[in-house]
């Protein structure tokens, strides 16, 4: 089975003596592992960085067994960032966290675009608030919308938390995400009561059911904003 297409590296790990198993997250196949030999190579190596965008060749037997990739870079990323930690980190999350709960060669194109509409607006100052409705849209994505809509008052400060309750879970939500607009003022606490509440459903309807771990770097990014 051979195909090609770009994709952005979402994991890694040696194979043997120069050979790593690397799972990309492909336009038209979704996620998909595969074997790069030369992967611990300093040539191949040096781009072998997660969230870098490649172009992957695969060549395998049949669609059930792990296939061989060719990759070629196609654009630096993740070391563009490598002196700002929570830029770094909340790169490292997303690709923890796409690694971790999308099935494998299944394709999520609205999913990919997303993904890269936030790459391309990282420089910008309101950066965070773009992750985390990422977030909020790769829950949907996956199968469960919150319905956050549903709480909308006109009258509350899109700044201010509200209380809400969803499938018998009490969250505080901060409003901005209820009404889905950006907010006018950027602190830390909203930062963080957004991350809580996206953590929050993230472990309630896909890690816990699932006895999946929660990426540590998914709570390093949280703990920049306490």
């Amino acid at each position: 089975m051979n195909w090609e297409d770009e994709c952005y590296l979402l994991s890694k790990r040696k194979f043997r003596e120069n050979a790593s198993i690397i799972h990309v997250f492909t336009l038209n196949k979704g996620k998909v592992p595969g074997i790069v030999y030369g992967g611990n190579s300093r040539k191949i190596r040096n781009y072998l960085q997660i969230c870098n965008k490649l172009f992957v060749f695969n060549n395998s037997k049949n669609d059930n067994k792990i296939g061989y990739f060719k990759t070629e870079l196609i654009k630096v990323i993740s070391p563009n960032y490598f002196s700002d930690k929570e830029r770094t980190t909340a790169l490292i999350s997303l690709c923890s966290l796409m690694n971790s709960l999308l099935p494998e060669s299944q394709p999520y194109v609205n999913i990919y675009k997303s993904f890269e509409k936030f790459i391309n607006a990282l420089n910008l100052d309101n950066w965070i608030f773009l992750y985390i409705f990422f977030e909020i849209n790769l829950i949907k994505e996956l199968g469960y919308d919150p319905n956050l809509s549903t709480f909308t008052d006109s009258i509350e400060n899109i700044n201010s938390l509200k209380k809400v309750k969803i499938d018998g879970y009490t969250y505080d939500v901060p409003n901005f995400l209820i009404k889905q607009e950006i907010p006018n003022k950027i602190t830390n606490e909203l930062i963080k009561k957004s991350l809580v509440f996206t953590r929050s459903i993230l472990l309630n309807k896909f890690f816990t059911p699932n006895n999946l771990v929660f990426p540590r770097s998914r709570n390093t990014l949280e703990d920049y904003f306490n």
